[in-house]
């Protein structure tokens, strides 16, 4: 039992430091040297936790994944409102990005070049899960509100992911300055206002 325990401590430790790396050295890449240095092991210690790097930034991105939807399923439980959905769903992202800036490499693929083909798929697949989300929120819509989108649903749907795209590309772009959630008081009310309609309108 403790042996077990303690791998999965050594396991979280290595995760911690990499996405501590990723947030600390913007632009660099990531070498299995440095980064057993950072958790204080060998590199041979490393790949008794991981086989390889990118299990090891898979393991970051499985992360990702779990915290987010299970977050956005705790939104669609808890409001009922179109509007109120999205900007709760856009919001929690922005937020987890800005809060975890390591992890925004891995969402923008900056980190990602030189990796394998699999590692770039699970971000796609992370995006067009979200976007996926926040088509099924806009057509719940009509049923539930009576409203619908201003434009076609797929349209609306992949315009709010590529913000979410662009706004986490910015941040990373200015090495963590242009926060995720800045303006967003100012341009919610905007983008708000051109997304659903009354449905005899």
């Amino acid at each position: 039992m403790t042996d077990n325990a303690e791998k999965i401590s050594r396991r979280d430790q290595i995760l911690q430091a990499l996405a501590h790396m990723l947030e600390n050295n913007p632009g660099a890449r990531i070498t299995t040297a440095n980064l057993a240095k950072a958790v204080g092991v060998s590199e041979a210690a490393l790949y008794r936790h991981f086989p390889s790097k990118a299990k090891m930034f898979e393991g970051l991105i499985s992360f990702i994944e779990d915290t987010v939807f299970s977050r956005i399923n705790l939104i669609l439980q808890e409001i009922n409102n179109a509007d109120q959905r999205c900007e709760k769903t856009l919001m929690l992202v922005l937020t987890f990005a800005e809060k975890n800036p390591g992890m925004c490499r891995l969402l923008s693929g900056d980190a990602l070049a030189g990796e394998t083909e699999r590692l770039r798929h699970r971000i796609q697949q992370f995006f067009e899960r979200i976007e996926t989300q926040l088509k099924q929120i806009l057509r719940e819509a009509e049923m539930r509100e009576g409203l619908v989108p201003t434009q076609t649903i797929s349209a609306e749907a992949n315009l709010l992911t590529a913000l979410l795209e662009g706004r986490i590309r910015q941040y990373v772009r200015t090495e963590f300055s242009a926060k995720p959630t800045q303006y967003w008081d100012e341009q919610w009310p905007l983008i708000k206002a051109n997304l659903l309609r009354e449905k005899n309108l």
